[in-house]
């Protein structure tokens, strides 16, 4: 499988590394190629992360294209954009590009602008899920991933005994999709909750003011949510 992963921080990196272990083909996109191997300041959130032309270097079979040339190419697409910032890296991939194609969120809305801790926006009566389903509607968007750090989100072993990862989205041949690729990064069927369509990408997404103020209590971000007696009843 090919994979388009939208966004070069530290959770497209990671998240292409897994790809790249399972012996899937990546490529990642970003708005200005040049410029993303030119900078040298730190994420928006101010977390340690190597200059992307570093990890580039490490990764030389991982092409670095433009956004709309990650989505012609790329048979799955991961937004691992800026939540803010999403619907425009879409508009710049462009809608001839992702027809049909199953388009993975693991983005959160956060918005920093007023310093820390962020913000979400959208919230409440809208997510990110949903507004990138409203604007792009030809692409299957399946919401998932994003109530966890990036290393555990491609290794749940890191995090001891039980804990969950969410699905939302209207497509279920997409949620299939998204399923095996959980199965294979070592997520147990058991542990993966399909809350729905789309709209329920909301709960996921407000669970990120309650993430940052674990991380800040305990100091690593290694932990996750457990939803006990989490299988539906029949």
């Amino acid at each position: 499988m090919r994979y388009a992963i939208l966004g070069t921080g530290i959770v497209g990196r990671t998240v292409a590394e897994r790809l790249l272990s399972l012996g899937h083909d990546v490529v990642i996109g970003t708005r200005d190629p040049a410029t993303t191997l030119s900078r040298t300041e730190p994420a928006a959130t101010g977390a340690p992360a190597a200059p992307y032309a570093e990890w580039q270097a490490r990764h030389p079979e991982v092409e670095l294209l433009p956004f709309a040339d990650a989505a012609r190419t790329g048979e799955v697409l991961v937004n691992a954009t800026g939540g803010r910032v999403s619907v425009d890296a879409l508009n710049a991939a462009d809608a001839g590009h992702l027809d049909g194609k199953v388009l993975i969120d693991i983005a959160n809305p956060l918005d920093f602008s007023q310093g820390w801790p962020p913000v979400l926006d959208p919230a409440n009566t809208d997510s990110l899920g949903e507004l990138i389903q409203r604007t792009f509607p030809q692409l299957r968007v399946v919401k998932t991933l994003n109530t966890m750090t990036a290393a555990v989100m491609v290794d749940p072993t890191r995090v001891a005994g039980d804990h969950n990862v969410f699905l939302s989205g209207d497509d279920e041949d997409a949620k299939k999709t998204v399923r095996e690729l959980l199965y294979s990064f070592g997520w147990p069927e058991a542990s993966v909750l399909d809350l729905g369509g789309i709209q329920t990408a909301r709960g996921p997404e407000m669970l990120l003011p309650i993430w940052l103020q674990l991380m800040g209590k305990l100091g690593h971000v290694d932990f996750n949510f457990h939803i006990q007696g989490a299988q539906p009843k029949a």
